[in-house]
């Protein structure tokens, strides 16, 4: 299983080790995204730039990183997935040292684009472990593979709060890209290899993300659905540190990291997600998780208005928005995954793209939001978005996805 020389071939386990590797793999790669998040009150002050235009950074990002899924992610069906991997690594990697060593705003937006792009092997990953997993526990190993995902998501901006503090910006960058570089010898050595499913030239190959798009309906609903989502996700997460660097609150980028552990407490639900939806089902799942995000961010507004939100709020927020976005996208994923085997690739990278053109959209609705009318905006906007996904899961759908012949 463990050989680096050897086409992969399925197995009745999946070991403990391998499983570790994908979730800390996946965490890593996804970290590298939001680094940034805790310390643009640092960088604005660094560059001499507005809010809005330090908004940027993470929106270059996000977006990067939809760019990526849609351009990139379907080669792990052409290709395989484990050389993918090292190579998106080795460009993460001085992706980010650019950004640690970035003299002005533009050079740091550049950066943000390229992280954005190549940390997507994160979305190579998830895929790998669908693969490797037997189908009775599927739902379960993604959701753990998912759970080290989105601990590194969170608690990536306690780590860069933490460091900025400390050491400056700089450095966490710098620490950043030594665990990429990390990660990269750990899968050169550890995972297997992958046979490609299909042998369709990239041009086709791309077609075929709109076939498959036309062809599942539930693919359409679940990067919907999942899009909004993200949208208050990111809303939430791209605007925090701004707001609280400013008056009155005038806390540092610690404080503002320091918010992932709550975050982070939401996202260790994750694989009991999986679990209910191998065993209930993933509507209900999606359906829960999109309530408890519109709960969190309505009883946030409220208590933003007429003034900020008390930290103790904000803090519960954080952890039952999370739980739900969370929550959602596992269940989402065990329903896209099971449309169409040889195209996991292919549908992790429409539904993945969804998410963050979402994610890239939160981040520039939030920091417009949040200049225009306040906290009480940003979580006025999170709320709206939520509700609308919720709608997209309770919208009653006549039938399945319109299936054919499966896509080589």
């Amino acid at each position: 299983m463990t050989s680096t020389n050897s086409t992969h071939k399925p197995a009745n386990a999946l070991p403990a080790a391998l499983v570790l590797l994908l979730a800390t793999g996946a965490g890593l790669a996804a970290a590298a995204l939001y680094y940034s998040q805790p310390m643009l009150g640092v960088l604005g002050a660094e560059f001499g730039v507005t809010p809005g235009a330090i908004g940027l950074v993470p929106t270059l990002t996000q977006l990067g990183y939809a760019l990526g899924l849609v351009l990139l992610a379907p080669l792990g069906d052409r290709f395989d997935r484990r050389s993918i991997i090292l190579g998106k690594a080795a460009v993460l990697c001085l992706a980010l040292l650019a950004a640690a060593a970035a003299p002005s705003l533009g050079v740091m937006l550049a950066a943000s684009l390229v992280i954005g792009v190549s940390a997507t092997l994160a979305q190579d990953i998830v895929p790998a472990a669908a693969t490797l997993a037997p189908e009775a526990s599927r739902g379960k190993i993604v959701g753990t593979v998912m759970t080290g995902l989105l601990l590194g998501i969170l608690l990536s901006r306690v780590v860069s709060g933490l460091v900025a503090e400390q050491a400056g910006w700089r450095a966490m960058f710098v620490a950043a890209a030594l665990s990429i570089a990390l990660l990269g010898a750990a899968v050169w050595r550890d995972l297997p290899r992958f046979a490609p499913t299909t042998q369709l030239p990239y041009p086709a190959l791309m077609r075929t993300l709109a076939t498959l798009w036309l062809r599942h309906r539930g693919l359409r609903r679940a990067a919907l659905a999942q899009g909004l989502l993200s949208v208050a996700f990111s809303a939430f997460w791209s605007t925090l540190a701004v707001m609280l660097h400013a008056a009155p609150a005038h806390l540092g980028s610690a404080a503002a990291g320091a918010f992932g552990l709550a975050g982070a407490a939401g996202a260790l639900a994750a694989p009991l997600a999986g679990r209910m939806a191998d065993r209930r089902g993933p509507e209900v799942v999606t359906r829960l998780g999109a309530a408890l995000v519109v709960v969190a961010f309505l009883a946030m507004g409220l208590g933003a208005l007429g003034t900020d939100s008390p930290l103790w709020l904000l803090a519960l927020g954080a952890v039952v928005f999370d739980l739900g976005v969370q929550a959602s996208l596992i269940a989402h994923q065990t329903i896209v995954y099971s449309l169409e085997p040889a195209a996991r690739s292919r549908l992790n990278a429409v539904l993945m793209g969804g998410m963050f053109i979402g994610m890239a959209s939160g981040a520039w609705l939030g920091s417009l939001a949040l200049a225009q009318w306040g906290w009480a905006g940003v979580c006025g906007l999170a709320a709206l978005a939520a509700a609308t996904a919720l709608a997209v899961r309770l919208w009653p759908v006549a039938g399945g996805s319109v299936e054919s012949l499966s896509i080589r």
